[in-house]
């Protein structure tokens, strides 16, 4: 547990330190008023809602390629999906990207062994999957080792989107969009904003001279992921501005500003 400590106070300077950016991004990130807190804590354990009561309800919660994380337990997974109903206001969003389950599933069925992958990613399944059969009774636990090249190595868990679906339901959270990552590219390109948007962060390049783009083993790799978009159950209001303004966060974070809540580190 000391290491994992180590590991994680590491991981949150590190965030700290790219959330800052060089002093040319500084001075970009002054021409808008969002900035940021850094609080350390495990979401899928830890009540936000105690936390955040000064500062919640929001109107858009976001989190991308980390909610499959709290799918290790039905408790962690009922946490994650608490916090962030207890945490949105009335007609706002959950918006966030996990792995695409059916999409795994055939590629390990469709694999040979219990691995598959290319030269940016691998999944391997335990033995204890060498049927390649998952039971739908028991749809949390289902792990699985991930490496995705300079990026993580690190075990994940499947999530039955059928099945989050309806746990999230549980918490006032509705459906409102779900799409694979490469649907999703497909319908949003089609729009002129959004194309802008994608040449504006350097991700439309021609795969050849500019190689500002996904090459093709990237691209397959995006396959592996979904998009969604929950919705918050009842009449939505607008925010009343709050006079408190001591959490409003800052645009530069030091070491100092970084919150650790007790008990997670």
């Amino acid at each position: 547990m000391e290491v994992e400590a180590l590991m994680l106070k590491k991981k949150i300077k590190d965030c700290r330190t790219r959330y800052n950016g060089d002093a040319d991004q500084q001075q970009r990130r002054k021409k808008f008023s969002f900035p940021a807190r850094l609080i350390c804590a495990d979401c899928y354990e830890t009540h936000l809602d105690e936390y955040l009561s000064d500062d919640a309800p929001f109107d858009i919660c976001s989190c991308q390629f980390a909610l499959h994380y709290s799918w290790s337990t039905e408790a962690r997974a009922r946490r994650a999906l608490a916090n962030i109903s207890a945490l949105l206001r009335p007609g706002g969003y959950f918006i966030g990207t996990m792995p695409d389950a059916n999409v795994i599933i055939k590629k390990l069925r469709d694999a040979e062994g219990l691995t598959f992958g290319n030269s940016v990613y691998w999944i391997s399944f335990d033995e204890e999957y060498a049927q390649k059969k998952f039971n739908s009774s028991s749809p949390f636990g289902i792990q699985y080792k991930f490496h995705l090249e300079d990026a993580v190595d690190c075990p994940e868990w499947i999530v039955p989107f059928n099945v989050f679906k309806s746990l999230a339901e549980e918490y006032d959270l509705k459906l409102v969009s779900v799409k694979n990552s490469h649907s999703f590219v497909d319908e949003f390109l089609k729009m002129p904003e959004f194309t802008e948007l994608m040449r504006r962060l350097g991700a439309l390049g021609d795969g050849n001279q500019d190689r500002s783009t996904l090459s093709q083993d990237e691209w397959d790799a995006a396959y592996l992921y979904l998009t969604f978009v929950l919705q918050k159950g009842g009449e939505s209001t607008p925010r009343k501005r709050k006079r408190d303004n001591s959490n409003k966060g800052k645009m530069c974070i030091s070491e100092e500003d970084i919150e650790i809540l007790d008990g997670d580190v």
